[in-house]
């Protein structure tokens, strides 16, 4: 699959760009486990204007992780035509994508991010005016709609495509639907299959073992997929699915400590990246570490949880670690 002129391989698997989540240790940590490519956390164009210093450390990048691609949101032609010539312009990324998918209040409630899908015309314009503000391949994410009522994924595609974007991601869900229920991968694979669409699909929702990656591949036709919050506190996941989508068999040989010795080093490289020191680079992690799979099934473990979550130094985390290690 290629997007514009990036190869990114034979069915390319995608870290998704994450709020709070997606910061560079984390990336160059993904992509040491295979991911295809990367994404920023997304980025406030108003922000990015303002030379907000936290918006300015988002879009740092570097050659380690490409292909890697910058996200933006915002919620007018100006600020977003404006942003998108500051990230080509200061971090050179592969790609520049738009977000038009986010759906917590305080974005998609102010009309940007999935607030766009309430305001069709003003979400093509500022497609438009960004794929012609730069030579960077634009790529835009979006849902399958506002709400149940108003799934316009499939029409919406096809007018995104004539913009001029290079490829689609499509969460499948609606605004609406915030995170809850299953995601719809039906009408993702109703875009790919629509002979009028030629730019590639990306599919993402609720992909979460190696098994479910190759259906929505061999099911829905998909050029590529994204893995969102099955990254937290378990970034191997990008092994297990590239090894399955390559031999059909699942791996062999990552064993629990293993998987530790992965945490411990996820810990380790969000301190050394925090621009806050050991405590933000805590707080930063701690998310992922509650989060991850490898300590479900543990019998009594919600202390041990809070304890981790609670956590202020590395020696106090490994410790914690350590002693979950003995129950695995």
């Amino acid at each position: 699959m290629t997007i514009d002129n990036i190869n990114l391989g034979d069915k390319p698997v995608l870290l998704a760009p994450m709020e709070d989540v997606t910061d560079q240790a984390f990336r160059l940590l993904c992509k040491e486990f295979g991911a295809s490519m990367v994404y920023s956390e997304f980025v406030s164009a108003d922000a990015l204007i303002r030379s907000v210093n936290r918006s300015l450390q988002k879009i740092t990048v570097c050659d380690e992780e490409r292909p890697v691609a910058v996200q933006i949101y915002g919620r007018d032609v100006a600020s977003m035509v404006e942003a998108a010539k500051i990230i080509e312009a200061e971090a050179h990324p592969d790609v520049l994508d738009i977000n038009f998918g986010c759906p917590v209040k305080k974005v998609a409630g102010k009309g940007a991010g999935a607030g766009m899908l309430k305001n069709i015309p003003l979400m093509l314009e500022i497609t438009k005016a960004v794929v012609e503000a730069v030579n960077l391949p634009v790529t835009v994410k979006t849902r399958l709609g506002w709400d149940h009522e108003n799934k316009i994924i499939v029409e919406l595609a096809e007018q995104l495509q004539d913009c001029g974007i290079k490829a689609l991601t499509i969460h499948g869900r609606t605004r609406s639907q915030m995170y809850t229920g299953e995601a719809d991968w039906t009408l993702i694979g109703a875009v790919k299959n629509n002979p009028r669409m030629h730019i590639p699909i990306i599919g993402n929702g609720d992909i979460t073992t190696p098994m479910r990656a190759k259906e929505c591949f061999d099911k829905y036709g998909v050029d590529a997929i994204m893995i969102g919050r099955a990254t937290f506190g378990r970034p191997w996941i990008f092994k297990e699915i590239r090894h399955y989508l390559d031999t059909g068999t699942e791996i062999e040989g990552l064993t629990n400590q293993w998987k530790l010795d992965v945490l411990r080093k996820e810990i380790l490289k969000s301190v050394e990246a925090s621009p806050k020191g050991e405590l933000g680079g805590l707080l930063h992690v701690r998310r992922h570490l509650a989060a991850t799979p490898l300590f479900k099934g543990i019998p009594n473990f919600r202390q041990t949880r809070i304890k981790m979550l609670r956590a202020e130094t590395v020696d106090e985390l490994f410790k914690i670690l350590g002693e979950i290690e003995d129950l695995l």
